[in-house]
C-alpha cells in the first residue's frame, strides 16, 4: 500500500514535470496557496487493487493532473489553469474542455490526514482529497528533490 502512494506521487511529479516545459506564460497567482503545490489523494488504498484518486496542481508553471491509480492501472489527464481566489479555471489541452472550479484548501485533522481540499464544479477527479505534511511538491523538479520528497511521504505513511 505504502509502495501504491509512492509511485502515484512520483508519477504525478514526474508528468507536471513533463508538461511544464510547455508553459509559456508567467505562473498565476492565487490568494489560495494551500491547494497547490501539493499531493491531493481521496483516500489511502486499501489494498495493491484499490484505485485512488490523485490531484495536484504545480503553481510554478500553473499545470496541474487529475489521476485514478491503483498499483496495476492507472489514467491521468493534465491541465493547465489560471487562478483568482479560489476559483479556478481549467484548460485541459487534450480536448479543449474548459471548465471553472472552485478550490477550498484548509487544515484539517480528518483520518489522520493534515489538509483537506473542496473543489466545486470539476468534471474530473472527486470532490474531496485530503493531504498531509511533508506531501508537497518542490519549485525545483530536479530528482534529488522528488527523491527527498518521497522520503518524507514514506516516512510518515510508515508512522
Amino acid at each position: 500500500m505504502k509502495k501504491l502512494v509512492l509511485l502515484v506521487i512520483l508519477g504525478t511529479v514526474a508528468t507536471a514535470s513533463v508538461w511544464s516545459w510547455k508553459r509559456t506564460s508567467e505562473p498565476v497567482a492565487t490568494d489560495n496557496r494551500l491547494f497547490a503545490d501539493r499531493i491531493w489523494i481521496d483516500h489511502i488504498p486499501r489494498n495493491e487493487r484499490d484505485t485512488i484518486r490523485v490531484f495536484a496542481a504545480v503553481s510554478e508553471h500553473a499545470v496541474g493532473v487529475f489521476q485514478a491509480t491503483s498499483q496495476w492501472r492507472g489514467a491521468f489527464e493534465a491541465f493547465r489553469y489560471e487562478g483568482r481566489g479560489d476559483e479556478l479555471r481549467l484548460l485541459f489541452p487534450q480536448t479543449g474542455d474548459r471548465e471553472t472550479v472552485r478550490a477550498k484548501a484548509r487544515r484539517c485533522d480528518d483520518g489522520g490526514m493534515d489538509f483537506c481540499l473542496e473543489l466545486d464544479g470539476a468534471s474530473r477527479g472527486v470532490k474531496r482529497y485530503y493531504s498531509r505534511e511533508g506531501w508537497e511538491i518542490g519549485g525545483k523538479h530536479d530528482l534529488d528533490a522528488i527523491a527527498r520528497q518521497l522520503d518524507a511521504v514514506r516516512a510518515q505513511l510508515a508512522e
